[in-house]
């Protein structure tokens, strides 16, 4: 059984495949994302599909947090995946924002960099829900 950031991971890179590929199997895609022979758990669809449904919404908040000549086109695919990863996980998800935040940070060291984490995490910040600082 997978913990839920390993999970988020297993959504993470889902997302990735599906970004470069929309059209591929979802079965194959999640199979490919998760360990050999592990179930997709219920909590990694609703990330794939939540951040899906959501694409358009979640781009626009987060182009509007972004500095001024900046551009979602210019971010990294992993960067905006993990920033629409995080920010689906603070509007929609049950859980406190600064553990989507942290997850976030956390993908982005694996996935990219100390500067990408940084920047995701000042982006993912100004969503934290002031009952939550």
């Amino acid at each position: 059984m997978l913990g839920r950031h390993e999970i988020r991971e297993a959504a993470f890179k889902a997302l990735f495949a599906l970004n470069a590929n929309p059209e591929a199997d979802r079965e194959a895609v999640y199979a490919d994302a998760l360990p050999q022979d592990i179930e997709t758990p219920a909590y990694m669809i609703e990330l794939v599909d939540g951040v899906l449904a959501h694409q358009a919404e979640l781009d626009a908040a987060i182009s509007g947090k972004l500095k001024a000549g900046w551009r979602l086109e210019r971010l990294t695919k992993p960067d905006l995946i993990m920033l629409r990863l995080g920010l689906y996980e603070i509007q929609y998800e049950a859980l406190p924002d600064k553990v989507a935040i942290n997850e976030a940070i956390e993908l982005a060291k694996k996935y990219s960099d100390e500067q990408a984490a940084k920047f995701i995490n000042g982006i993912l910040a100004h969503f934290v829900k002031p009952d939550q600082n």
